[in-house]
C-alpha cells in the first residue's frame, strides 16, 4: 500500500465522529438521487460560503475527481452505426500509416507522423460523422482547427471520400512537382482544402479563440449570421505548454464564447517523453480552465471502467486513479494486462479483489475515454449544447493507439515513421484490414468499392451535415466597390504653408474617409492594442464604438469629452488591450473572413512597429500561409522617429522581418499622399481583385509639411521608387540621394547643403518600398539567367538609375541591410553607399539620435562627398573640410557596437 493511501486510511480512522460524517454523506447522496447534481452543488456552495463567512479557512479548488465529468448514468450513446464507423476508422488508420511508411521507405528524410492521428481517430470520426457542419446556404459552416500532426489521418479520410487520389497519397510530402500533399495543414499550398495552419504549436488555440469572438462580432453587427456555427480546435496536451495556447483563455470566458470548443488530446506524451511524468496534466488543465470560467468536460475512462467504478463504494479506485501519475499511466499502456494488474490494481488489496474475475486481456481492454465512441459523443454533445461559456474537452488517449510494440505509448512514438513488416502485420490484424499476407510487403492502400455499405454510410453522414470537410473558399462570392483615389483628397493635396502633419495623421484621415464610404464603410475593422490615443485615433471611439457583447455597463470617466471611450454591442473597433498576439489573431480572423465567412472584411491593425513584426513574427508568417488580406500599420516606426523611448521601443528592423514573407507587401512611405496611394491600391488588389496579399505600412508621428501628389507619381510609389525632386542642372557634379520614411527628409536637407556649401547637384528619390524593388530585381535576374536567348529584362530600379549620373547614397531609418537589398541592381560602374541605423536604440531627441546613428543631413552630405571623391570627381580634402564644417566627431564609436 502506498504512503498516500496509508495517509488517507489514517485520516478516515482518525475521524472524530464517523457517524456524523456518514450522515452528512448519506444526506448528500439522497439530494443527488432525488433532486440532481445541480441542487447538490448549490447546497455545497452555500455551506462553503457560510463556513468562510464564519471564519473557516477553506481553500478554493478548481479540480474534480479523476473520473469522467459526465457520469455513466447521464451518458448519451452515439446514435450512429458503430460497426461501420469502426471499420471506416480502421481503414483510415491503415491508409494514414501506409502513406507515411511508403513515403519514408522511398525517401527516409521525408518524415511524417502516425501516432498523433492514431490517438485522435475516434474523436475525429465522431466529429465528422455527427457534429461538424459544412458551409451551406443555411449554415455558414463550422470552423475546424485540426491538430497539425494528424494530417495523414485527414488525408486518409478524404481518400475514402474520393476527394484525394491514390497518386496524391503516394506523393505525401512531395509538393514541388505540384501533385503532392502538404506535410501539415497549409492553405497556401492546398488552397481548396486546408482552412487554418495549425502546426506552429500554440497558434491554433490562440487563433481559434479570436476567431470565435470574430464570429460574434460579425453577427452583432449584422454582417453575417453566425449564431449556429462553432469553432472547434484540436491541440495536444504538450502543446498547452506554449504560452499562446493558454494566453487568451480568460478572454474567451469573459466574452462568453459559447461557440468555441477546445479539444485537448491528452495522450500524456510530447515528442521526447511524458508531458507531466510526475503529475497529472488533465488535472492541471482542468484547474486552469475551470478557474478561468470555462465549461470543463473530462473524458478519462472508457465504458469498460463504468462497472468497476460503480463497485467502488469506498472510493479506493478513485483514490488510486488520482494518486497515479501520468508517467505510470504511460507505462501501463506500453506494457500489458498482467503489468497493469500488478502495478495499478496491485496498489490496494481491494482493487485486486475487484478484478479477480477478469483476465489479463480483460484488464488490457479497459480503454481510455478518448477511444470510446459513446464517451466522446456525450462530451461533444455537451460542448455543442453548452451556453454562456466556452468548453474545453480534456480527453485521455494513448499515443500511437494500435501501433503495438512499435510505438504505442512509447517515447519514440512521435518519431515512428518506418514500421517493420511485423509491426505492419500486427496493425493489419488488430484492425482487421482485408489485405492478404502476400500483399503486406507492398503496404497497399485499402479502399472498398463505392457501393460498400460503409462507404455509403460515410457519404450519407457528410451529406446530412452539408458536405465535406475540411474545405476552403478561395474567393468571396460578393463584389465590393473600392472608392477612387480622389476620395482621399484631404491627404493628396499639399498642406498649407506652415501646416505640418504626420503620416500617422494622414493614415487616420484615410481610414476615417473609408469608414464613411457607402460600399466599404461597414467592412472596415479597426484593430487597436491600447495605443489608440498615441496614434490620434481616439476620435473613432465615439464615432463607431468599441465592440463589446455586453455594451457599456458604466459611465466612462471622460464622458464629458467629445472623444470619450464608448463601448457598444455593435461597435466596430476591436480593442484588444495590451495584447499584440491577440490583436494579430483578430486581424487574421478578419483578414481571412472572405474565406471563413464569405464576407470580405478589411482589417487595419495599428500597433507600435517595434511590437509588431518582432513580437508576433510567427503569426505574421502564418498570415502568409493562411492567405490573409488586410493592412498591418506599424506606428511610430523607425529607429530615430520615436524619440525619448529608447532601446526596446525603437524599431530599426521591422522591414527586414516583413521582407521575409513573400506575400507581404511592405512600404515605408514618407508623405501622406504616398500613404493614400498605397492603401487605395491595396484595396483594389485585395478587395476588387481578391488577390492573396497583405500590406505592412509603417507610419510615423513626426510632423512636417506635406508636398502633395504630383501627376504621374502613382506608378513609382507602388513599384517602390520615384523621382521626388530633380537637382540643379547647371551644377557640374551630381549625386543621387535615395530615402524613405522620415529620413528621406534628411536627404532633402542634405541636397540643400550639397548645393549651397559644395556646389553639388542632388537628385532626390523617394523609395516607399526598397523590398519591392529588390523582389523585382530578383525576378528579372532569375528570368535572365534561365532565359539567356530571350530579351533580357531590366530591373525597375536599374531602369531608373541607369539614366542618371553620379554616385548613389541610400539612407533609411532601418538597418543598412534594408537598403543593401538593391545594391545588386545599381549600375555596375557607380558607387553605392548605404547609411542606416544598425545597433540598439537610444533614448534622446530625434536630432541627437540621427547624429548618433549617423543618418542625419550632415552624414548624408559627407557620404555623398566621399563617394564623389572615391570616383575621382573631387579631392578628398573636400570631405575633410565637410567633416570639420559640420562638427562630425571622427573618433565617435561606431553605433553598431554600442
Amino acid at each position: 500500500m502506498s504512503a498516500q493511501l496509508d495517509q488517507l486510511t489514517a485520516q478516515a480512522a482518525n475521524d472524530p465522529d464517523a457517524l456524523e460524517t456518514k450522515e452528512w454523506l448519506d444526506a448528500l447522496e439522497a439530494v443527488i438521487e432525488n433532486e440532481g447534481t445541480e441542487r447538490a452543488h448549490y447546497l455545497m456552495e452555500r455551506l462553503v460560503d457560510l463556513a468562510r463567512r464564519r471564519g473557516a479557512h477553506i481553500p478554493f479548488s478548481s479540480n474534480t475527481a479523476y473520473v469522467n465529468t459526465i457520469p455513466a448514468h447521464l451518458n448519451v450513446n452515439c446514435p450512429g452505426n458503430l460497426e461501420y464507423e469502426e471499420r471506416l476508422r480502421s481503414w483510415m488508420r491503415w491508409n494514414a500509416m501506409a502513406m507515411v511508411v511508403k513515403a519514408n521507405r522511398a525517401d527516409g528524410d521525408l518524415g511524417g507522423h502516425i501516432s498523433s492521428f492514431a490517438s485522435l481517430a475516434n474523436m475525429l470520426g465522431i466529429g465528422f460523422n455527427h457534429f461538424w457542419h459544412a458551409p451551406t446556404e443555411e449554415h455558414g459552416g463550422d470552423l475546424l482547427y485540426i491538430q497539425g500532426h494528424s494530417s495523414p489521418g485527414i488525408y486518409a479520410r478524404a481518400f475514402l471520400e474520393g476527394r484525394l487520389s491514390e497518386d496524391q497519397l503516394l506523393n505525401f510530402r512531395r509538393e514541388v512537382d505540384g501533385k503532392g500533399l502538404s506535410s501539415y495543414p497549409h492553405p497556401k499550398l492546398m488552397p481548396d482544402f486546408w482552412q487554418f495552419p495549425t502546426v506552429s504549436m500554440g497558434l491554433g488555440p490562440l487563433m481559434a479563440i479570436y476567431q470565435a469572438r470574430f464570429l460574434k462580432y460579425l453577427h452583432a453587427r449584422g454582417i453575417a449570421k453566425t449564431d449556429n456555427r462553432k469553432v472547434w480546435v484540436f491541440c495536444g496536451d504538450g502543446e498547452m505548454d506554449e504560452p499562446e495556447s493558454m494566453g487568451a483563455i480568460g478572454m474567451a470566458a469573459r466574452e462568453q464564447l459559447d461557440n468555441l470548443v477546445m479539444v485537448v488530446n491528452c495522450n500524456l506524451q510530447r515528442l521526447d517523453g511524458p508531458v507531466r511524468g510526475n503529475g497529472k496534466i488533465i488535472q492541471e488543465l482542468e484547474a486552469d480552465f475551470r478557474g478561468a470560467g470555462w465549461n470543463v468536460v473530462k473524458v478519462i475512462w472508457g465504458s469498460q471502467w463504468d462497472a468497476l467504478l460503480s463497485k467502488d463504494k469506498d472510493g479506493i479506485l478513485q483514490r488510486v486513479m488520482m494518486e497515479t501519475v501520468d508517467g505510470e499511466y504511460q507505462n501501463y499502456k506500453a506494457k500489458d494486462g498482467a503489468y497493469v494488474r500488478k502495478h495499478f490494481f496491485g496498489k490496494h488489496p481491494e482493487l485486486l479483489k475487484m478484478v479477480a474475475n477478469m483476465s489479463d486481456d480483460d484488464i488490457w481492454r479497459l480503454t481510455r475515454g478518448g477511444h470510446d465512441p459513446h464517451k466522446i459523443y456525450a462530451a461533444f454533445k455537451n460542448a455543442q449544447e453548452n451556453k454562456g461559456s466556452p468548453t474545453v474537452l480534456l480527453v485521455k488517449t494513448v499515443k500511437g493507439f494500435g501501433m503495438g510494440k512499435s510505438g504505442e505509448a512509447r517515447n519514440t512514438a512521435h518519431q515512428t515513421k518506418k514500421l517493420d513488416d511485423e509491426a505492419i502485420r500486427e496493425m493489419r490484424d488488430r484492425f482487421n484490414i482485408p489485405i492478404p499476407d502476400d500483399k503486406l510487403a507492398e503496404i497497399p492502400f485499402f479502399k472498398p468499392s463505392d457501393d460498400a455499405p460503409e462507404m455509403k454510410y460515410l457519404h450519407e453522414r457528410r451529406q446530412a451535415l452539408g458536405g465535406y470537410l475540411p474545405q476552403r473558399r478561395s474567393k468571396a462570392d460578393e463584389q465590393l466597390v473600392v472608392p477612387p483615389l480622389e476620395s482621399f483628397k484631404a491627404v493628396l493635396e499639399p498642406t498649407a504653408p506652415g501646416r505640418e502633419i504626420s503620416t500617422t495623421q494622414s493614415y487616420v484621415r484615410v481610414l476615417t474617409s473609408l469608414l464613411k464610404d457607402q460600399s466599404l464603410g461597414q467592412r472596415i475593422v479597426p484593430i487597436l492594442v491600447d495605443e489608440s490615443r498615441t496614434f490620434g485615433m481616439e476620435g473613432l471611439f465615439r464615432q463607431i464604438g468599441i465592440f463589446n457583447q455586453q455594451g457599456q455597463l458604466y459611465e466612462p470617466v471622460d464622458k464629458d469629452q467629445v472623444m470619450y471611450y464608448r463601448e457598444d454591442k455593435a461597435g466596430q473597433i476591436l480593442q484588444e488591450g495590451i495584447n499584440e498576439a491577440g490583436g494579430m489573431s483578430s486581424w487574421i480572423a478578419a483578414a481571412t473572413s472572405y474565406s471563413s465567412n464569405n464576407r470580405t472584411m478589411i482589417p487595419f491593425y495599428t500597433f507600435y512597429s517595434m511590437f509588431g513584426m518582432q513580437r508576433v513574427g510567427d503569426l505574421v508568417w502564418l498570415a502568409g500561409d493562411i492567405r490573409a488580406r488586410g493592412f498591418l500599420m506599424g506606428g511610430t516606426a523607425g529607429r530615430t522617429t520615436l524619440n525619448g523611448e529608447g532601446l526596446q521601443h525603437e524599431d530599426g528592423h521591422s522591414h527586414i522581418i516583413a521582407a521575409t514573407v513573400p506575400n507581404c507587401l511592405p512600404y515605408d512611405p514618407t508623405f501622406g499622399h504616398e500613404v493614400a496611394v498605397i492603401i487605395r491600391d491595396g484595396l483594389r488588389r485585395m478587395v476588387e481583385e481578391q488577390e492573396d496579399v497583405f500590406y505592412y505600412i509603417t507610419i510615423m508621428n513626426e510632423n512636417y509639411e506635406q508636398p502633395g501628389l504630383k501627376p504621374g507619381q502613382e506608378e513609382g510609389i507602388l513599384k517602390g521608387m520615384y523621382l521626388f525632386q530633380e537637382g540643379d542642372k547647371e551644377l557640374g557634379n551630381r549625386v543621387q540621394l535615395i530615402g524613405c520614411g522620415t529620413i528621406l527628409r534628411e536627404s532633402i536637407f542634405a541636397a540643400e547643403l550639397l548645393k549651397n556649401d559644395w556646389g553639388v547637384a542632388a537628385d532626390i528619390w523617394s523609395a516607399p518600398s526598397l523590398t519591392l524593388l529588390a523582389r523585382d530585381g530578383q525576378d528579372a535576374e532569375r528570368w535572365n539567367m534561365v532565359n539567356p536567348d530571350a530579351e533580357q529584362r531590366v530591373p525597375y530600379v536599374t531602369s531608373l538609375m541607369q539614366n542618371t549620373t553620379g554616385p548613389i547614397v541610400a539612407t533609411t531609418d532601418y538597418m543598412r541591410m534594408f537598403a543593401e537589398q538593391i545594391r545588386a541592381y545599381m549600375p555596375k560602374e557607380r558607387t553605392y553607399k548605404v547609411l542606416g541605423t544598425d545597433g540598439f536604440g537610444r533614448s534622446d531627441s530625434r536630432v541627437k539620435l540621427r547624429e548618433f546613428f549617423e543618418v542625419n543631413r550632415y552624414y548624408v552630405t559627407v557620404a555623398a562627398l566621399r563617394a564623389l571623391a572615391d570616383e575621382g570627381k573631387i579631392d578628398k580634402a573636400v570631405v575633410a573640410q565637410a567633416i570639420a564644417k559640420y562638427g562630425i566627431d571622427a573618433n565617435k564609436p561606431n553605433p553598431v557596437t554600442q
